[in-house]
C-alpha cells in the first residue's frame, strides 16, 4: 500500500477545474495496489451555492457531491495512468448512477472514497461514496471518458 497526502497545489496540477468549481481540498490516502483513493472536501457556510440552496437551510446540491466524486476519480486515474494524465487530457463525465442517502449541510467535511472497478487508457468506471463523520451520505457508480487533445496525440 502506498499512502500519500496531497495538498491543494498538487491537486490543482492534476484537475482541470479551478475555484469556484474545485471540490477537492486534500488527498489523504492513495492505494495504487487496490486502486483506491480518499479525498476531503470542506463545505463552509461561505460557499457560493449556499446563497440559493437554501438560504435558511444550507444544503450541498447533489450535483456538487457527484462532481467532487468525479474529481476524486480523475486524481485516481492520474495516479494509475500517469503517462496519459501528464498530457493533460480532457475528462468527460458519462453515465452516473447515484443514490443520495442524507443531506450534507454547511460546515460538513465530506470524505470521498473512490475505488476503480475498471480503468482503461480512454475511459474508466469507479465505485464511489461520500461520507460525513463516517456515515455514508451518497454513493455512485461513475463512468467517464478520457480524450487527448488534438495537439497532444503524439505527446506534443
Amino acid at each position: 500500500m502506498m499512502s500519500a497526502i496531497w495538498d491543494i497545489e498538487q491537486i490543482k496540477a492534476i484537475l482541470p477545474q479551478d475555484y469556484p468549481f474545485l471540490f477537492i481540498d486534500r488527498v489523504t490516502e492513495i492505494n495504487e495496489k487496490d486502486k483506491k483513493i480518499k479525498c476531503l472536501k470542506n463545505f463552509s457556510y461561505n460557499e457560493h451555492f449556499f446563497q440559493g440552496h437554501f438560504p435558511k437551510n444550507p444544503v450541498v446540491p447533489g450535483a456538487i457531491i457527484i462532481e467532487a466524486l468525479a474529481q476524486a476519480s480523475i486524481i485516481l486515474y492520474s495516479v494509475l495512468k500517469p503517462d496519459i494524465a501528464n498530457k493533460k487530457p480532457s475528462y468527460y463525465l458519462g453515465k452516473v448512477d447515484a443514490h443520495f442517502l442524507k443531506p450534507v449541510s454547511a460546515g460538513s467535511q465530506l470524505t470521498l472514497e473512490v475505488n476503480a472497478a475498471k480503468i482503461l487508457n480512454n475511459s474508466g468506471m469507479v465505485e464511489a461514496r461520500a461520507l460525513v463523520e463516517n456515515e455514508v451520505v451518497a454513493r455512485a457508480r461513475i463512468f467517464f471518458g478520457v480524450k487527448l487533445k488534438e495537439n497532444n496525440k503524439r505527446g506534443v
